[in-house]
């Protein structure tokens, strides 16, 4: 079962983070071949002042895409 977390600032209405979230879902099920009941998506907002501390819980190995990459 394959699940995708998103992280950001806060500041979007759920409508958008909903639209986001299957947009993802859809790219994911998509690339691996499976269907939608099986993968899944989360949201969270991230205020500015607790970015970084949240960002050092990301273990290296996991992130595939950086900051400016």
């Amino acid at each position: 079962m394959p699940h995708i977390a998103i992280t950001m600032f806060p500041g979007r209405d759920e409508q958008t983070k909903q639209k986001l979230a299957r947009a993802m879902q859809k790219a994911l099920c998509e690339e691996l071949g499976i269907g939608t009941k099986i993968a899944s998506v989360s949201v969270e907002d991230i205020p500015m002042n607790e970015w970084e501390d949240s960002m050092k819980k990301v273990p290296q190995e996991a992130m595939f895409i950086h900051l400016g990459e």
